[in-house]
């Protein structure tokens, strides 16, 4: 007899983006004609570079000649894009072989497919407010109980607070897998040197291995800040990283990202080398690779010239965060991230909840933002706003903002 896996039952609610979606469609079916102006999901804006552009059409132009057409590639990816993305770390004096690079289709499903080489019985810790892939795959995954109020049973959640700059404190129990991102999403935190030092070393203390979701490291303007967990002394034996050509190259729709296994990660039942082996078979059975088309464009972003256009277009969507803080701060509202981020994370006003200011900034103002509590226990009382967008429909959302928030 067929059944079900019954640990979706016991996610709280619908997806936090769906939900966004479906409230704001409610609003315009009432208020048809009204233009919404979108400041939520983090979704790129702008065209994808010429210099891109032009690689996806060399690789498009390679499936129309018999001398350079190609079927399956590596599950792993295309060689040469895995020695470029080598290449790109060694510029910070990272020594990481292209073998240890999987190129996939994105670092959301990496960051969830990765439980599957763990065993069911790791207790999973996870930065609070998160990202609600990390949590909800691991409910999927039969790692957490019922949903409380308060979070998930099982799941250890590390609350991040204005009192400890967003980033956590370390867990005051034994965990095995932990989940961390830097930028922070939704916090906008990036986290120091010495913040990251402190959970390699819990982590190889506790042979735990840490999640490192680095997505948003090209955001990253201050030089004091690390890019990726591997500029900290010993996390390649602890740690796996993901990145991707998402908000870098706008691939948000195209599909393309990196994950790093070291092969010196290890767990406290395997050797080093295990891991690596164990996501490479995982890759090779379940995965395909990702398309020939759309990895030539993330080596032509990979490219100097690449590199130099998509430079500036984050720097754009940088600029869109700065108008984003200075406008609210001119209302006496508190900001935090931005900076080395493209998401703004803000304290509701007037001790409103985050589905309240949601729902007071569609009706007031016509703009749509993403609730904290979406992100988890912790992010009740705080609500996100994205830099990725137009900026005319920016600045005229923080206008409307200015002009019609009642607070």
């Amino acid at each position: 007899m067929a059944r079900i896996n019954k640990n979706y039952d016991r996610l709280a609610a619908g997806y936090l983006f769906p939900e966004i979606a479906r409230r704001t469609n409610l609003y315009l079916e009432k208020n048809p004609g009204t233009e919404v102006l979108r400041l939520g999901i983090g979704d790129t804006t702008e065209p994808i570079v010429s210099s891109v552009l032009d690689g996806l059409h060399h690789g498009v132009d390679q499936l129309g000649s018999v001398d350079t057409y190609s079927g399956y590639g590596p599950s792993e990816g295309l060689l040469s894009l895995r020695q470029a993305l080598s290449d790109l770390h060694a510029e910070s004096g990272l020594s990481i072989e292209p073998s240890e690079f999987f190129v996939s289709d994105g670092a959301k499903s990496d960051s969830a497919n990765i439980q599957g080489i763990f065993s069911e019985d790791c207790i999973v810790a996870v930065q609070d407010p998160a990202y609600p892939v990390y949590v909800d795959s691991n409910v999927i995954a039969g790692r957490a109980g019922n949903s409380t109020g308060e979070g998930y049973e099982g799941l250890v959640y590390m609350p991040c607070t204005a009192e400890n700059d967003f980033f956590p404190d370390l867990p005051s129990e034994k965990v095995d897998l932990i989940y961390l991102c830097s930028p922070n999403n939704p916090t906008g935190a990036v986290a120091t040197k010495e913040q990251l030092k402190s959970f390699v070393d819990y982590a190889n203390e506790h042979k735990a291995v840490i999640f490192f979701d680095s997505a948003y490291a090209s955001f990253i303007t201050d030089p004091n800040l690390p890019r990726s967990i591997f500029e900290i002394e010993g996390a390649d034996s602890c740690s796996i990283e993901f990145n991707s050509f998402s908000k870098t190259a706008g691939f948000t729709g195209v599909r393309l990202a990196w994950t790093i296994v070291p092969k010196a990660c290890r767990t406290e039942d395997s050797e080093p080398g295990k891991l690596h082996s164990l996501w490479t078979r995982r890759q090779n059975t379940f995965f395909n690779g990702a398309s020939n088309v759309v990895q030539a464009g993330g080596i032509a972003a990979l490219s100097p010239e690449g590199r130099r256009q998509t430079d500036e277009q984050v720097s754009f969507y940088l600029e869109n965060a700065r108008i984003i803080n200075d406008g609210l701060k001119s209302m006496g509202i508190t900001t935090y991230g931005g900076g080395n981020a493209p998401y703004v994370w803000l304290k509701s006003p007037g001790g409103l909840t985050s589905w309240e200011l949601f729902d007071k900034l569609l009706n007031e103002c016509k703009v749509v933002g993403t609730p904290g509590s979406g992100f988890g226990p912790a992010g009740e009382g705080f609500f996100r706003l994205s830099a990725f967008g137009h900026r005319d429909n920016v600045v005229r959302a923080v206008d409307s903002i200015k002009e019609n928030l009642v607070i």
